[in-house]
């Protein structure tokens, strides 16, 4: 999957994505456009750090406004991409519908790893998704 069709919004020092399994209806990354030198999140300073939390804040008011999740996850792991990023995860109790689609979170209460990588959802379901993130990010 080419990542620049997944992107919802560019910032200064962000860019952020759908990741492209949706298990997780909703689930995103936040990606460091720029490390400069920077390899470890906690490292993250100034401006970059104070961006990174307004992303979060409105994403998070994104997703509740859109699908109502229960709880979030948040993953910075760096171990497939050493890039830094974080996965903004929505946990959910019971199942949501979009796009006549169900997802239903079945790790609900446990680590949301390992996920379903068998879950696949159309191309116009994943596109939809993405833009009512957009859209509602534009609010």
């Amino acid at each position: 999957m080419d990542y620049n069709l997944l992107k919802i919004k560019s910032y200064t020092h962000w860019d952020l994505y759908l990741h492209e399994n949706q298990c997780y209806l909703g689930c995103t990354f936040v990606y460091l456009k720029s490390t400069d030198g920077v390899d470890d999140f906690l490292a993250i300073k100034g401006t970059v750090r104070d961006e990174f939390f307004i992303i979060g804040e409105e994403l998070k008011s994104a997703l509740k406004q859109l699908f109502n999740p229960d709880k979030m996850n948040y993953a910075a792991l760096s171990n497939t991409c050493q890039d830094i990023h974080v996965h903004v995860i929505p946990r959910y109790k019971e199942s949501r519908t979009f796009e006549n689609t169900l997802f239903h979170d079945t790790r609900w209460g446990k680590n949301y790893a390992s996920y379903d990588r068998d879950f696949v959802v159309s191309g116009p379901v994943l596109f939809a998704i993405k833009i009512a993130l957009q859209k509602e990010l534009s609010k």
